[in-house]
């Protein structure tokens, strides 16, 4: 869906409030449940599971960003020790073995890290047999939400969606022939960062997941 003439989202709680409404047919399938990425993608995942009123946790995935350039990303892993990798960024060259294995040894030790911090002792929930959306506030390469998918696939989930706010042409043909079903309010072939559809794209921290996890919980 190409929405070039919509205006950037006040925030992420506002672009999970409208993605809402088109994620609304998910309502009626068995045990429906919402994944937010963290930490930029809970908001706007909050939101999702407010509307469709299904169960809210976190599936984490932590970007692997390349060592000269740690916006772009080379690669992702999710829980689970789950990797993905971008070939184009990784046959581009200049990065050494070395670099490569020193990213993954600090994203690595970060997952489990936010694995106590957001969840504590709660168990993830179970997501076998059950229809899960994920959520990110939006997809640049799309390798993060890449790693997610085959992360909850390893599950084996009945059915599975992604659904986002924005994201680039690229990314949405990427993920969305890995899914069940790929819904986004905006994607553009003109895509520079997420932070471009925002207009306050302030940093999500670890208190405000927590706070959402508990509100939705309660």
């Amino acid at each position: 869906m190409d929405m070039t003439t919509v205006s950037p989202f006040q925030h992420r709680r506002a672009a999970g409030q409208a993605l809402a409404g088109l994620v609304q047919p998910l309502r009626d399938h068995p045990r429906l449940l919402v994944l937010g990425l963290p930490r930029g993608g809970v908001p706007v995942a909050y939101e999702v599971a407010r509307a469709l009123g299904a169960p809210l946790d976190v599936l984490l995935v932590r970007k692997l960003g390349h060592p000269h350039h740690e916006e772009l990303a080379m690669g992702a892993i999710a829980s689970g020790d789950i990797l993905v990798w971008n070939p184009e960024i990784l046959g581009a060259g200049g990065i050494r073995q070395a670099q490569i294995d020193r990213v993954l040894r600090r994203e690595r030790a970060e997952l489990e890290r936010r694995e106590a911090a957001y969840r504590g002792e709660a168990p993830p929930l179970v997501l076998t047999d059950a229809t899960v959306l994920l959520v990110d506030d939006g997809l640049a390469t799309g390798a993060t939400m890449e790693a997610a998918v085959r992360a909850v696939k390893s599950k084996k989930p009945a059915y599975l969606a992604v659904a986002v706010p924005v994201c680039s042409t690229e990314a949405a043909a990427r993920i969305h022939a890995l899914v069940d079903d790929f819904i986004a309010l905006r994607t553009s072939d003109q895509f520079c960062s997420v932070g471009q559809f925002y207009l306050d794209f302030g940093q999500t921290d670890d208190r405000e997941v927590r706070e959402l996890l508990a509100a939705a919980a309660g």
